[in-house]
């Protein structure tokens, strides 16, 4: 009877201290982010020194850092914000195409992420986009972490919805000239078409499972272990530091200010408001 009083005991125990640290258990992570520069056929035309210029106003865009804040349900992603070396000012132009705050829960499988878009604020809520993961057996060491590759899949569209290019501009006035030239087809052709024209990204990340939480930065999510670096297209994200149960408590909320809309929809209106620029600038041009 003793023996299994004891036996008792400690399975109570285990399962106590198993609890705290599952409610306790949080940690940050920073992370160094660094884009090459893609200058197109706009630069083909350039020297070399003129392109390490434009490089060097360009770092606050090309080279930034971010700190993750995470727990075993919940994440906050926030950029450090770094004075420009060459103005000491802030970029405020782009500002306008860059990442807010990314709260992110995984067991809710919800995003909120703050916006500022010309003055005005805006509050995305909406589901986590979903990746298709293939997970394999490499793995290589980042720090003191042993990490294991995957590979996934996302729509090109949602890697950063929140940003703006020209060509993103030109692709969507190609899509609306090719949809008004489909409008007799078949609503199934429309969709096989819809379907087929997906452009999707491929992702490349590497996860520790000795952090077992299924975060990330940015928009990576859903493996088994912190994400300590991914890639995809011209950027890589690197973590230089991670910190597990700091001293101090951790505060992870959610964005709350701001006009509330879904993904889709502030992209847009972000992409509506750059066309209306567009083409008031080109008719002020033609007078």
């Amino acid at each position: 009877m003793k023996t299994l009083f004891n036996f008792l005991a400690i399975c109570l125990a285990l399962f106590c201290s198993t609890s705290v640290f599952s409610q306790e258990f949080q940690g940050k992570a920073y992370y160094y982010s660094k884009s090459t520069l893609d200058l197109g056929t706009w630069g083909a035309r350039m020297s070399q020194q003129q392109k390490n210029q434009v490089a060097a106003r360009l770092k606050n865009r090309l080279e930034k850092t971010y700190v993750l804040s995470f727990n075993r349900e919940e994440s906050l992603y926030k950029e450090e914000v770094i004075l420009d070396a060459i103005s000491g000012a802030t970029d405020s132009w782009g500002k306008n195409f860059t990442a807010g705050n990314q709260y992110r829960n995984v067991k809710m499988n919800r995003l909120v992420q703050n916006q500022e878009f010309y003055g005005k604020r805006f509050l995305i809520d909406d589901k986590l986009q979903p990746i298709n993961w293939n997970m394999g057996t490499e793995q290589k060491q980042i720090g003191q972490y042993t990490c294991y590759k995957a590979v996934g899949l996302i729509p090109s569209s949602q890697l950063e919805w929140w940003s703006f290019s020209w060509d993103k501009l030109r692709k969507n006035d190609a899509k609306k000239e090719n949809d008004s030239l489909t409008v007799s087809n078949s609503k199934e052709s429309q969709i096989d078409t819809e379907v087929d024209d997906i452009e999707m990204t491929q992702i490349i990340a590497w996860y520790t499972p000795q952090i077992p939480v299924s975060h990330g930065p940015s928009e990576y999510w859903g493996l088994p272990g912190l994400i300590l670096e991914v890639s995809a297209n011209n950027t890589t994200i690197l973590c230089s530091k991670v910190i597990i149960n700091p001293k101090e408590q951790i505060e992870i909320e959610a964005p709350d200010k701001g006009k509330r809309v879904l993904k889709d929809e502030y992209s847009q209106i972000i992409t509506q408001k750059m066309t209306e620029f567009r083409d008031n600038r080109m008719g002020r041009r033609t007078r």
